[in-house]
């Protein structure tokens, strides 16, 4: 059983940056593809980015390309987000998430394909 923690969320203003980890045990890790996801409120929950077991290929909701990266650090066993020219409409719970799956560019943003989920970290963007 994996279990995974979210952490460094907060409040900052808008063209900000945060950094979110998101730690995992339980597992093994370099196994895992590791996915972000973020859900405001009274909306549904949508993919933000994903990453391989490898690290070697990374994935972005289409609304995030250029200002976030996703990356992984086997040794530590975490996946970091680094969210750059943070913008109000990204306010939200963001969730990590893993799977075991192979998962590809056509299925890393598909949130049923996740077996792992984190309790979640607030980010809030002010104007």
């Amino acid at each position: 059983q994996v279990q995974l923690v979210e952490s460094g969320g907060g409040l900052v203003q808008a063209g900000g940056s945060l950094r979110l980890s998101c730690a995992a045990s339980g597992g093994t890790f370099s196994d895992l593809t590791m996915g972000w996801f973020r859900q405001a409120p009274g909306k549904a929950r949508q993919f933000v980015a994903a990453i391989s077991w490898s690290g070697g290929s990374t994935y972005y909701a289409d609304s995030v390309k250029g200002r976030f990266t996703i990356s992984r650090g086997n040794a530590k066993n975490t996946v970091y987000l680094q969210m750059n020219s943070l913008k109000p409409e990204d306010t939200a719970l963001y969730y990590c998430a893993a799977d075991y799956s192979r998962l590809g560019a056509r299925t890393m943003g598909v949130m049923a394909n996740y077996d792992y989920w984190g309790q979640g970290t607030q980010v809030t963007v002010s104007s």
